[in-house]
Order: structure tokens, then sequence, then C-alpha cells
């Protein structure tokens, strides 16, 4: 067994932000950084952090802009690809590393894989958590009717004001309802969820998160313009995700020049909260390759 640490928590001036970030493991290990989805912030990657500071990497999870403890800048076009994917460039250059392992899950995946196309000198390894690559998510929404209903909430967050009404009203009950039946049963305990809440409530962070589908929406074009992946790629995909369909992952590993794609059948959407150790495992290894 590696060492136990401690999370710890800092601020970051970064891209003109400030983003918090746990931070754990040895100062001095290779970077790790983790980049949550919708609707968490970085205590989505709670069950991953121990392990991977124990195996010796310095790891960072920020809460992305618009998300918990971050900063929440006004308007749709602070979230456009481009601006988040700077956020996180800031963020390996603070590492005063050269070059880091990048991890995301849902929207951070979209995130990690701008990342990837855009400045793959940054990546040493890239790992992807249920989301498809950018072009091919873009193409299937629209041409796969099942995906397009999968979707359905994509088009009712580019709603003004309900969708935020809708996921906070009567305690949150929706946004939990999203989390809960986004996953297996049981994956989420009580005190989970009192900690999503608490991020949702921090003010201005709902629109905030609702606003990274508004500007995507308005991006298609560009979103649909990324290409190939140099940088060494791990897809985990939980096969039962009811969100995003396994037939994205195949096509999205295939525009990968170095890509290894691994199907967990009995997991969903939240993959690495469903199967902790097997998504640990696999990183581990990638990591190390």
């Amino acid at each position: 067994m590696g060492t136990a640490y401690e999370i710890e928590h800092t601020t970051l001036r970064v891209n003109g932000l400030s983003l918090h970030v746990a931070q754990a493991g040895p100062a001095s290990g290779p970077p790790v950084i983790l980049l949550h989805g919708f609707p968490e912030f970085w205590g989505g990657w709670l069950r991953q952090m121990p392990a991977l500071a124990a195996a010796g990497y310095r790891v960072w999870a920020p809460d992305q802009r618009g998300y918990n403890l971050s900063d929440k800048p006004r308007g749709v076009a602070a979230y456009d690809i481009d601006a988040l994917a700077a956020d996180v460039v800031g963020l390996i250059e603070a590492t005063g590393h050269g070059q880091v392992a990048l991890v995301g899950h849902d929207w951070g995946a979209a995130v990690a894989w701008w990342v990837a196309g855009r400045y793959p000198h940054r990546l040493r390894r890239l790992a992807i958590l249920n989301v498809p690559h950018p072009a091919v998510m873009v193409r299937t929404v629209w041409r796969s009717p099942a995906q397009l209903r999968r979707s359905w909430y994509i088009f009712f967050f580019q709603l003004p004001r309900l969708p935020e009404a809708s996921l906070s009203r009567d305690g949150w009950t929706n946004a939990i309802r999203t989390l809960k039946g986004s996953s297996r049963r049981g994956t989420f305990t009580a005190e989970d969820i009192e900690r999503y809440r608490t991020a949702w409530s921090q003010p201005g962070a709902i629109t905030a998160m609702i606003n990274w589908y508004r500007a995507a929406a308005r991006s298609q074009g560009k979103l649909a313009g990324l290409g190939r992946i140099a940088v060494p790629t791990l897809m985990i995909w939980g096969a039962q995700d009811i969100a995003l369909g396994r037939e994205l992952a195949e096509p999205s590993i295939a525009l990968c020049d170095r890509g290894r794609l691994v199907f967990i059948e009995e997991a969903g959407h939240f993959v690495q909260h469903e199967e902790p150790e097997r998504v640990n495992a696999l990183l581990l290894e990638f990591l190390a390759d």
C-alpha cells in the first residue's frame, strides 16, 4: 500500500479567474489533472484521488469555471470550449511541469478532448470517461434518432431560466434525480448528495453550469471540426449509460492515433463512482505505461 495523503485545498489565479483546486499526493509526483462534468464538482473524484496519490501522483481536481467554489463569469460566451480549455492549460502551467496526464468525465472529458486536440504538446496521457470525441457527438446527435432522443435535456437547457428553476426546486429534487437516475442504485450516498446540494447552491452556480450547454449549442460547427488525437488515449465507457449510447465509443477511439477502449458492462454514465476500483486500476495501468 502507498502512503495515504490528505486532500488539500487551494485557489489559483488562472486565465483571469480564481479556480478552486483540490490536491493530493506527493508534491514532487508527476501531475494528473482530473476534470469533473455536470452536475458535479471536484468531489466527483473522491474515489480516485486517494488511489492516484498513493501511487505517487500529484493529483489536481479543480472546480471548473462556473462550478462550486470557482469563479462564475456571467454570460454564455464565457463558457465557450476554447475558454474552458484555456483554463486547463493555465492549470498545467501552474503545475510547473511541461506536460501532465489529463483525465476527464462527462463535460470534463469534452474539455479534455479539446485540450488534446489543440494543445497535444501539453499532455503526456489522456483518459476519457463516457463522452465521445466532440466531432462524433455533433455528427451522431443529428443523424441518430436514438441519440437525439437521449439528448433531449441538451435542448431543454437552451431555454432561459426554466432549467435553473426546474433543477433547483423543492430542495434540488430534480438535480438529485439526475444523479440517481443516471447511475446504479445506491451509487450516491446521502453524504454525497449533501455535498452536491451545497455545491449547486453556491451563488450563480446553476446558471453557470447550464451555460456550458448553451455555449456548446452555439459552437457546433467548431466542435465538429476537432480532428485526430495524437496523445495516447484510454477511453473507459460504462455501457449502461442512458444519455450517451455505446455506439459513440468506437468511432471516437478510431480518431485516436494511439487509443484503447474499455467497456465496463455493468456501469452507467457515472462509471468512476459505480466501479471505482476497476476504473482506478485501469487508470493506474495506463498512466504507468
